[in-house]
């Protein structure tokens, strides 16, 4: 018997989904996950360490959506420099939950850069001041600006943006990015992070740093932080004293322990188990309070979950069986 797979490009996927729509699926999978509704487990890593790079193995179950997946992702910072390739590639499966069947192939280089985007959009949401006016964006790549995009549709209060990252082009790229969605935001390119940082309302960090960036000195109360680039063991972009007297909002536990911006300062007996607050889903279906004070400084530490990569492949799958995207391949 032969099984119909529907194939779907990088270009057909990124043509189907929106931000918003994505927001609205990573939201509802973190409430399935807290409700016990979903298996989830962390991420499987393969290291290659003499090429700067690994690869993750990243499976989930919505058992009330009736959606399954497995995506497989890379990440190799050096790739554009060395090889002329993005730094983040993958794949997603999604997988028929009745019967084991592969419904369909698709490329996950947009599905990741959405859902973690996603994220942070709801993150801010949630954690940051409701009047926030100033983001600073640590790191200029792809992600910050898909960051962005989710950080527009929440924070409509925003009237400027910091941007700070090791390459010019990246930061012109970033700023003429923002000019084209936003053009009433004001920009500003600070030449050192922690001009970019002091004062601001919300700093996203997505670089794959492996040591601090910000330091404590430079942060205001009421602060909130979008933790994004630190996805790995050793990496680390906040200057640990931060975390101290942050509330910490993880979006796996068991995985940002491991490989989350909480991971160094845990493994260094800087901080303990105990000083993270809560998972995000908790914060979503009330079971945890997220921000109660104005001059709260709150972290968000994701490490990107599986169950972000399931929803939003399945509504890709949707979409596109809608649509009449993609192709066919007999298997």
């Amino acid at each position: 018997m032969k099984i119909e797979v529907l194939l779907l490009s990088e270009q057909e996927v990124a043509g189907l989904i929106s931000i918003q729509e994505v927001m609205d699926a990573v939201e509802q999978a973190f409430k399935e996950d807290a409700l016990g509704y979903a298996q989830n487990p962390p991420k499987v890593y393969l290291n290659f360490p003499r090429y700067n790079g690994d690869l993750r193995v990243m499976p989930a179950y919505l058992e009330r959506q009736d959606t399954a997946a497995v995506k497989i992702v890379s990440s190799h910072p050096d790739n554009l420099q060395k090889f002329g390739l993005p730094s983040v590639q993958g794949s997603i499966l999604l997988i028929d939950p009745r019967n084991g069947s592969l419904l369909s192939i698709m490329d996950g280089k947009h599905i990741t850069a959405m859902r973690t985007a996603a994220a942070g959009g709801i993150a801010a949401k949630y954690l940051a001041n409701k009047n926030s006016k100033t983001a600073a964006f640590i790191g200029a790549g792809a992600q910050a600006r898909t960051q962005f995009l989710a950080l527009l549709a929440v924070c409509p209060s925003i009237k400027e943006i910091r941007v700070w990252d090791i390459s010019q082009a990246a930061v012109e790229n970033f700023s003429s990015d923002v000019k084209s969605k936003a053009n009433q935001i004001r920009i500003s390119t600070p030449n050192d992070t922690s001009k970019a940082v002091k004062g601001a309302d919300i700093v996203v960090t997505t670089t794959p740093s492996k040591e601090p960036l910000i330091l404590d000195d430079w942060v205001s109360e009421g602060t909130h932080f979008n933790c994004i680039g630190a996805d790995a063991p050793g990496k680390e972009e906040l200057d640990p004293k931060i975390l101290k007297r942050s509330k910490i909002i993880v979006d796996n536990y068991e995985q940002a322990c491991h490989s989350g911006e909480i991971n160094v300062p845990l493994s260094k007996g800087i901080i303990s188990k105990d000083d993270i607050w809560a998972e995000m889903g908790e914060v979503l279906i009330g079971k945890k309070a997220g921000r109660v004070s104005t001059r709260e400084i709150t972290v968000f530490d994701t490490t990107g979950i599986a169950v972000e990569d399931a929803v939003t492949a399945r509504l890709v799958y949707l979409k596109a069986l809608q649509s009449q995207r993609g192709s066919l391949i007999n298997l």
